[in-house]
């Protein structure tokens, strides 16, 4: 990635709020990154952070109502992708940003050939003909590493096991050779043996293909191993966000630390119980007014409580959500 390079992809201030019958949660707040051409940003937190909420936010994948993407922009190709219609949209999604979901269980269609969906985006996004858009599929199932490809596109979603159902979503979401892939949890469902295998076709795809990457998890080990900058999520903020190695070596937020403490070490024979971090998330309904992370920092104190923490500069590229960061 070239020093200086234009983002291709640039959020800010994004806000999404889902509207219950117990009043408006407040999911997405105030979110802000950008993603530069050839780089994986790592987007870590707990379950409920605002991780998917946000990245769905962006290519109107969430259903509205209850959903609404109420505020901020997201340039991409020189457009706001808030501003597009859903024809709009469409032609972005699939085609110029590729989206992996989480469940490959649940993401295929079971009444159609393996085939048949890889195809779909081909023909719609691409205008390939029947015959042009087969080709294409066979070499997207070898390119993800499928064996007997032809032999397999005729095959249905139940006839892969669970890997290779998540190779067949990274083809689909290949087929039109996005410059965005965005990867919600691909690995999340899967055996660590089949993890392993699925992230390094995900480095090797983004050698061989140039594209940005976007990968949302929950396990920083899976982070340290394939991202160039990592974006810490809390309460549907971004509370750090740092080049990778400079947030493992130097984490800022309470919240980052936390979460690296709860990461297994082998500490030899002696057997060592894991470190949680204690308390619950925070409800989101409201705008925020406090730090989220207060109730269950160690280091707050009372201004935390009645003022929600600006993003302080704290080094290059690094950037910490605490009024502990300020001034630094």
């Amino acid at each position: 990635m070239p020093d200086g390079a234009l983002p291709v992809l640039d959020v800010r201030d994004l806000k999404t709020v889902f509207k219950t019958r117990g009043g408006e949660v407040h999911a997405v707040n105030d979110v802000s990154f950008d993603l530069r051409p050839g780089e994986l940003l790592g987007v870590v937190g707990e379950s409920g952070s605002g991780k998917s909420v946000t990245m769905m936010s962006l290519l109107g994948l969430l259903p509205s109502p209850p959903a609404d993407v109420r505020g901020g922009t997201v340039t991409f190709d020189g457009k706001d992708l808030l501003q597009l219609d859903p024809e709009g949209l469409r032609s972005v999604r699939g085609g110029k940003i590729g989206f992996v979901f989480q469940d490959p269980m649940t993401s295929l269609n079971p009444v159609f050939t393996v085939g048949m969906q890889i195809a779909e985006p081909l023909r719609k996004h691409m205008g390939l003909s029947k015959a042009q858009a087969a080709v294409r599929a066979k070499e997207l199932l070898e390119l993800v590493g499928i064996p007997d490809a032809d032999q397999r596109l005729k095959d249905y979603p139940h006839q892969f096991s669970g890997g290779m159902r998540q190779r067949v979503m990274i083809a689909i979401a290949l087929a039109c050779d996005p410059k965005v892939l965005i990867a919600d949890e691909p690995t999340t469902a899967l055996d660590v043996t089949i993890q392993a295998q699925i992230l390094e076709l995900m480095k090797e795809l983004r050698d061989k293909l140039g594209m940005a990457v976007i990968w949302i998890t929950h396990d920083l080990g899976v982070i340290a191993g394939i991202a160039d900058r990592v974006m810490v999520m809390y309460g549907g903020q971004v509370v750090e966000h740092a080049p990778v190695r400079e947030l493992f070596g130097n984490p800022g937020h309470p919240y980052t630390k936390a979460l690296l403490t709860t990461i297994p070490k082998i500490t030899g024979a002696r057997e060592k119980r894991l470190t949680i971090i204690e308390g619950q998330p925070p409800i989101l309904a409201g705008a925020p007014k406090s730090c989220p992370f207060r109730d269950r920092c160690n280091v707050a104190f009372d201004r935390c409580a009645v003022e929600n923490p600006r993003r302080y500069d704290v080094g290059a590229g690094h950037d910490v959500a605490c009024f502990h960061a300020e001034g630094t």
